[in-house]
């Protein structure tokens, strides 16, 4: 048995939709890697693998409203996931989390939720950020551009340089961070400092 998991901070994500739930389980071990995150189809399911282990249950609309007691008496550990903003007023007491978004604006409402509930990552154990300064200057400022929304010519217009200039920058960015997707790119600017949560 891996007795570093054991140490680490437990999160709960309770969806029966597993795609959903898959995909919020990278997105979380990106927003916060130093969390453990384990994903559970049914109330039933968390209830038999210690449930109090967790230290923030991510669940589905309906299970909670199917189990609602345990969520309220663990309502400072519970984010309930929801299909719409008008969904969040069944959910009066919880923090919520709208889960049919485009990308971009549920990493920023994760980001947002991470900073506020644990202070920025003061509340959390210190998060490895090895990959931090290995971009030059001109790499930094691309990359917040990227990260807050610019297309590449809208880069190259900005910083007076070329597109294929652009696009050889994003390239070596992502080379260099090991990052894939804008989402990632934007969660690695944001807890690196390159970047606040509100300009994104």
């Amino acid at each position: 048995m891996d007795t570093t998991n054991n140490k680490r901070p437990r999160i709960a994500i309770i969806d029966p939709n597993t795609p959903a739930a898959l995909g919020l389980k990278a997105l979380l071990q990106e927003v916060v890697p130093v969390m453990e995150v384990d994903t559970f189809g049914s109330f039933a399911e968390l209830s038999a693998n210690a449930p109090e282990q967790h230290f923030h249950y991510f669940v589905a609309l309906n299970v909670l409203l199917e189990n609602r007691a345990y969520f309220a008496a663990n309502s400072h550990k519970t984010i309930v996931l929801t299909p719409s903003a008008t969904g969040k007023a069944q959910v009066a007491g919880f923090n919520s989390i709208c889960v049919c978004q485009p990308e971009r604006q549920l990493v920023r409402e994760l980001l947002a939720l991470e900073q506020r509930a644990h202070a920025g990552g003061r509340n959390l154990p210190p998060m490895e950020r090895s990959r931090h300064g290995l971009l030059t200057e001109r790499e930094a400022e691309v990359m917040t551009l990227i990260v807050r929304g610019h297309i590449n010519k809208e880069i190259a217009d900005r910083l007076n340089i070329g597109l294929a200039t652009v696009i050889t920058h994003r390239k070596n960015i992502m080379e260099k961070l090991g990052i894939k997707s804008v989402s990632a790119l934007t969660i690695h600017a944001v807890m690196n400092g390159y970047v606040d949560i509100d300009s994104i």
